[in-house]
């Protein structure tokens, strides 16, 4: 599913415009599933942590097994070159991708030699100021190294964010508050969760049942530089309910108050609202980019 109207893709070295076909019916990763990702942002001409995303997209393929073709500078230098085909002024969700088109002799695994890359482009408007998130419970959780590769962004832990959805979204809230396999607190269902209590922050310290979000560690780290006192520590459900305020961080939103834990009615904080502040008086401090 396309996420936005403008799309530009490169895929076997150059740029075409719209949702470009890029496996096969028989390629590995379309019936296997391998194919790792990451997504970042230009938005008001900025493309905070670009480089870190691209990075962890050739780690996540090493994570998957994969060879990644493709060094962090030629990354750049292709996005760059895409971007330029976008007005500025249009918010983007940038995406590289590698995934498997051959399978090892096994056959379930895969060929790391066949590895493919694409880049997609699309035009995708950043959230309001004000909009905001709304948390149910769900019965899925996030799974342990030893049972998915959870330390890659990778595809195909995604069916299960999205019956975590599906489950809460029935009952009408707009994400999930998801626990790992022992029943602690490890995110929501498609972005890191902070909570606040008494004038401090928490948030769960990653365990290897999630990411360790770029825009998570950028926040921690804006947060902490401006004063602000963030724990990474293992949190319950009931640590949840009983907080002043709870924010969601990820690339694609940024920084999203939550405004209900099931029946919990609750108003977006000084907290959420600062380290938005904070975000993009950071993004927009270095030099602008006009790729």
């Amino acid at each position: 599913m396309a996420l936005g109207e403008t799309i530009w893709t490169y895929f076997e070295g150059r740029w075409q415009q719209g949702n470009v076909p890029i496996m096969r019916a028989a390629d590995h990763a379309t019936w296997l599933g391998t194919l790792v990702f990451d997504g970042a942002r230009r938005f008001e001409g900025r493309s905070p942590d670009l480089e870190r995303h691209l990075q962890r997209a050739n780690d996540s393929c090493d994570a998957m097994g994969l060879r990644a073709t493709l060094s962090l500078a030629e990354m750049m230098t292709i996005c760059a070159e895409g971007l330029e085909r976008i007005p500025v002024e249009q918010a983007v969700y940038i995406r590289p991708m590698y995934w498997s088109v051959e399978s090892a002799p096994n056959a379930v695994g895969a060929d790391p030699d066949s590895t493919a890359f694409a880049m997609c482009l699309e035009v995708v408007p950043m959230p309001s100021p004000g909009a905001t998130a709304t948390l149910g419970l769900t019965r899925f959780s996030r799974p342990t190294l030893a049972q998915a590769t959870v330390n890659a962004k990778a595809a195909c832990l995604y069916p299960n964010n999205g019956r975590m959805l599906r489950d809460v979204n029935g009952r009408g809230f707009s994400n999930a508050l998801v626990c790992d396999p022992l029943g602690n607190v490890a995110e929501s269902a498609t972005s890191n969760v902070f909570m606040v209590r008494d004038g401090e922050v928490f948030t769960p310290i990653p365990n290897g049942t999630f990411l360790n979000g770029i825009t998570r560690q950028r926040i921690i780290g804006l947060l902490r530089a401006d004063g602000v006192i963030v724990h990474e520590t293992t949190l319950g459900v009931d640590d949840f309910f009983a907080a002043d305020e709870i924010f969601l961080s990820g690339n694609l939103s940024k920084v999203t108050p939550v405004a209900g834990l099931e029946q919990r009615q609750m108003e977006p904080g000084r907290f959420a609202r600062r380290a938005r502040e904070l975000y993009w008086d950071w993004a927009h401090s270095g030099a602008p980019v006009n790729a």
